[in-house]
């Protein structure tokens, strides 16, 4: 027995097929249940669809497998350090400076060099690297000049730190006669990392869409208005992207530091930008290389500690950055 009316599946299969995938009905058999069978074929699998899929599968492996090769120095390195260094840490450790011939105490001293380095290499080069970036991004033209300023932050982004830190030399020690000091150091530092800031916060002022200067400019801003008022406030998020980047360079920078500012001991901590300090850069170089009878964790706890600072500095980064990425409108 069959049906009067035709169940639309099987209509709309013909119609796709063209008529020709439209095949009798059993005898006995319902039409729903031949236009089912009939729609359910329409999305079979095809050869060239099975081999898609084990393509997918097949590029999904290879990625995952390539970001755990990325991933397993990193947890070697810091397994290691943890192993080793661990021992080392104590309430001593982190406050009393070094002693006996740097096989006793602690690395106060240092940590607190370091902190002071960072942080006026941030004011240095923060204000001045925003400034270039807004400068490139908001107001230069498409001419030499530009491109030349273009090819400058290029080639200082690849200059060696040694070759930094023998500027900082010429130029922040003997030239402006700062001597041995945080400041000349920081100074280096700061226009080691310029670059980073630069390009990081370029890209960033450009991402804020154009849509919103137009706006603006239609209600009667200036540029300045413009981009004070609106795309640096949405671009504070992307310009602390360089500033954590900044952070994780000048921390473990050696050679800059030892040629300008740092020094192996110093019993005071700074009082200024002018005094010399201590660093953990070039601590932890001279107790793993050059001071003998070291106890072996000492290098391994000052390392540790380097890297918990850059993790700490950058989570603080990292978590104010999240607070207004969640502020955005857009």
């Amino acid at each position: 027995m069959t049906n009067e009316t035709e169940d639309p599946v099987a209509s709309a299969a013909r119609l796709v097929s063209g008529g020709d995938r439209v095949a009798d009905s059993a005898p006995g058999d319902q039409g729903g249940d031949q236009g089912g069978a009939q729609g359910g074929a329409l999305f079979t699998a095809t050869t060239l669809d099975r081999k898609n899929a084990r393509t997918e599968r097949g590029y999904h492996s290879l990625f995952l497998l390539m970001s755990i090769v990325l991933i397993l120095p990193v947890v070697a390195i810091l397994g290691l350090l943890v192993l080793r260094g661990g021992p080392a840490f104590s309430w001593e450790f982190f406050t009393e400076a070094p002693r006996a011939q740097f096989t006793e105490g602690g690395i106060f001293p240092a940590l607190v060099g370091t902190l002071w380095l960072v942080v006026v290499a941030l004011l240095a080069s923060v204000p001045l690297g925003v400034a270039a970036a807004i400068y490139l991004s908001e107001y230069a033209k498409d001419n030499a000049l530009t491109r030349l300023i273009n090819l400058a932050i290029i080639n200082l982004a690849g200059v060696p730190s040694i070759v930094h830190a023998l500027f900082g030399l010429g130029a922040f020690v003997l030239f402006f006669d700062f001597g041995t000091s945080i400041l000349a150091a920081s100074l280096t530092l700061a226009i080691m990392t310029l670059p980073v800031v630069i390009v990081s916060t370029r890209e960033t002022l450009q991402a804020v869409p154009q849509s919103f200067r137009m706006a603006c400019w239609s209600l009667g801003a200036t540029r300045w208005q413009t981009i004070r008022k609106v795309v640096l406030p949405n671009s504070v998020s992307g310009i602390l992207t360089g500033v954590i980047l900044e952070v994780s360079r000048t921390v473990g920078e050696t050679a800059p530091v030892m040629f300008t500012g740092a020094v192996l001991f110093t019993p005071f901590l700074p009082q200024g930008v002018l005094d010399e300090t201590m660093a953990m850069s070039l601590h932890l170089y001279m107790i793993a290389t050059v001071i003998p009878d070291v106890p072996p964790e000492v290098p391994y706890g000052v390392a540790l500690s380097l890297i918990l600072m850059v993790l700490v500095l950058n989570s603080a980064s990292i978590g104010f950055r999240v607070y207004l990425r969640g502020k955005k409108k857009w």
